[in-house]
């Protein structure tokens, strides 16, 4: 199924059912009085988060969602069934906005979390409901209201713990490939990477974290080069960020230095938030280089760029340091961890 992570819906709430007037008509009964009933409320429209779906790319062809309308009320004081819920499943992590207002009404991270989007209508009553003292006989009753009606839109943001950083071929896709199941595609050619992947590393039998790789982000892309920016909102949940740097590109006229410039440009144009999130460089592709030069070629690139943070050399495709990254990143996770507990106690 194709990856879509943007969709406008409509959604209906039942109308209320309406209340009857009527009136008992039983033998040796004389005079029986109003029994009319009320009518049942109106479904309403409620989106939950579940795991078994991953992309939007459903509501692209079914935009208009409606519950189920209230029954009408029934004579003998019988009230009218209640229309039926309707659940929308939709993956976790989908940003729910109410289109007219641009206002953000929901966010289902987790799954089973549900968002009430649209409330039935009230039910109408019956003519039992208006029978009084000085009046006996109600001729009234009233029509069931309408249920909402709401025209959203669904943002998906995927949930991972580490987001990939890069340009395109700076070997995103190839480190997800070599670090867990995932296998998203690797060529060697520009944005191989159309859509977000995840994927699952187990550290060992009871740590694992999710890892996120996005389409490769190049110069102008805030303008809306390549792919534009859209993806980057993927990594809005991480907790750490890999920016992972091609040591020696043949395929580009930037040097390291520059791309990784280029990268962190474009990403404090997009968001400060991003930008000011923990952000590890990992000198991607070692294994081009000669040992005799891998060091002082990979230090004359941190000091260019004056990094201050953790440094991993790797090599995504020889698998080469990406065992070490990874334990790294689980003890960063372990010790974010143990800091919260501490500070909760």
């Amino acid at each position: 199924m194709r990856f879509v992570d943007e969709a406008v819906i409509r959604v209906e709430a039942g109308a209320g059912g309406s209340g009857v007037a009527t009136f008992r008509r039983e033998k040796y009964i004389p005079m029986g009085g109003p029994d009319g009933g009320d009518g049942g409320d109106g479904g309403s429209v409620y989106l939950i988060a579940t795991e078994n779906v991953n992309t939007l790319a459903d509501f692209r062809y079914n935009s208009l969602h409606k519950a189920q309308r209230g029954q009408n009320g029934m004579g003998k004081d019988c009230t009218g069934r209640k229309g039926e819920d309707l659940y929308i499943s939709v993956p976790t992590g989908t940003l729910v906005y109410e289109t007219s207002t641009d206002e953000k009404i929901g966010d289902l991270i987790n799954a089973g979390d549900t968002l009430l989007v649209a409330k039935g209508g009230f039910h109408g009553l019956g003519n039992t409901r208006f029978k009084s003292s000085v009046n006996r006989t109600p001729q009234q009753f009233s029509k069931g209201k309408p249920g909402e009606f709401r025209t959203l839109k669904l943002e998906l943001m995927v949930i991972a713990d580490v987001g990939l950083l890069g340009l395109p071929n700076a070997g995103k896709s190839s480190l997800i490939r070599s670090v867990s199941s995932a296998k998203p595609k690797v060529a060697d050619y520009p944005f191989t990477t159309l859509h977000p992947n995840l994927g699952v590393v187990r550290v060992d039998d009871l740590r694992s974290f999710v890892i996120a790789d996005i389409p490769g982000v190049i110069e102008g892309a805030a303008e809306g080069a390549g792919l534009g920016l859209q993806f980057l909102r993927h990594l809005s949940r991480t907790g750490l960020l890999l920016h992972i740097l091609d040591v020696q590109p043949y395929e580009s006229d930037d040097t390291p230095v520059e791309a990784a410039k280029k990268i962190i440009h474009e990403i404090e144009k997009w968001s400060n938030d991003l930008a000011s999130k923990p952000r590890w460089l990992v000198l991607n592709k070692i294994d081009r280089l000669f040992d005799e030069e891998s060091d002082a070629h990979c230090q004359a690139i941190i000091d260019e760029l004056k990094w201050t943070g953790p440094v991993f050399k790797i090599s995504a495709l020889k698998k080469q340091g990406t065992q070490k990254l990874m334990y790294a990143i689980m003890d960063f996770f372990d010790q974010q961890r143990q800091e919260k507990e501490s500070e909760q106690e």
